[in-house]
């Protein structure tokens, strides 16, 4: 009986945390870079933000304790724009695997960086799993990435997560990432695939706050010197 309550309580936790709409979590996911970002002697190297084609976030990850393993997570992938800045926001999901729970507590920020073209087109296929699919390593902390060994500047995407306060590289082997639906249909209005909102969409207003503060830590124009 006990065991039951309790899934019956992490589900409904659950339940109230995908019940935010979809600009509310934009706005959140923007938060979460913001306040990253904002630390960097602690946060994500500047430098791989600027290399990186696309970043995905996922606010307030959650983990049920009635299963193992059992993590979901909504967030956004936006991408490197071919005019200049960064494209309209993709809602993904997270779903599976060892999401970021190493450094303790039932709920993670995790941000992504996508390295290259390769692992980008692989991310707006329908379903993605991580280190199956493509290699994924933990992102190091800190103002530049020098000192990092040249194995896992070679990855295709590079994690973090944030938890009660704490920030550290994570891997998110055996986790799966697929495009959200319900909530690009709640963002643009129609039925839309996250490839066509990366390459060709119009970002909608409630993205405003995201791309700012991505055009504020790594702009297009940045990113072309290098």
């Amino acid at each position: 009986m006990r065991l039951i309550l309790s899934g019956v309580l992490c589900l409904s936790s659950f339940s109230i945390g995908f019940a935010k709409d979809a600009a509310q979590r934009l706005e959140e996911s923007a938060a979460v870079l913001s306040e990253i970002m904002g630390t960097p002697d602690k946060g994500i190297p500047e430098d791989l933000l600027d290399r990186s084609h696309c970043v995905a976030v996922i606010p307030g990850l959650k983990k049920g304790a009635f299963v193992v393993g059992a993590q979901y997570g909504r967030g956004f992938l936006t991408c490197r724009a071919k005019g200049g800045g960064w494209s309209a926001p993709a809602a993904v999901k997270v779903e599976g695997g060892s999401v970021g729970f190493q450094i303790g507590g039932s709920e993670t920020d995790v941000v992504m960086l996508v390295m290259n073209e390769r692992a980008v087109d692989k991310l707006l296929s329908s379903k993605f799993t991580f280190g199956a699919e493509g290699q994924v390593a933990a992102g190091p902390v800190g103002r530049t990435s020098s000192a990092e060994t040249d194995a896992k500047m070679s990855a295709e995407i590079l994690a973090w997560s944030r938890s009660k306060g704490l920030f550290a590289g994570i891997s998110l082997k055996g986790a799966t990432l697929r495009p959200d639906s319900e909530e690009n249909q709640e963002l643009y209005g129609r039925k839309i695939e996250n490839r066509e909102i990366i390459m060709s969409a119009k970002p909608p207003a409630a993205a405003n706050q995201l791309q700012s503060v991505l055009n504020k830590y790594s702009p297009r124009e940045k990113s072309k010197s290098e």
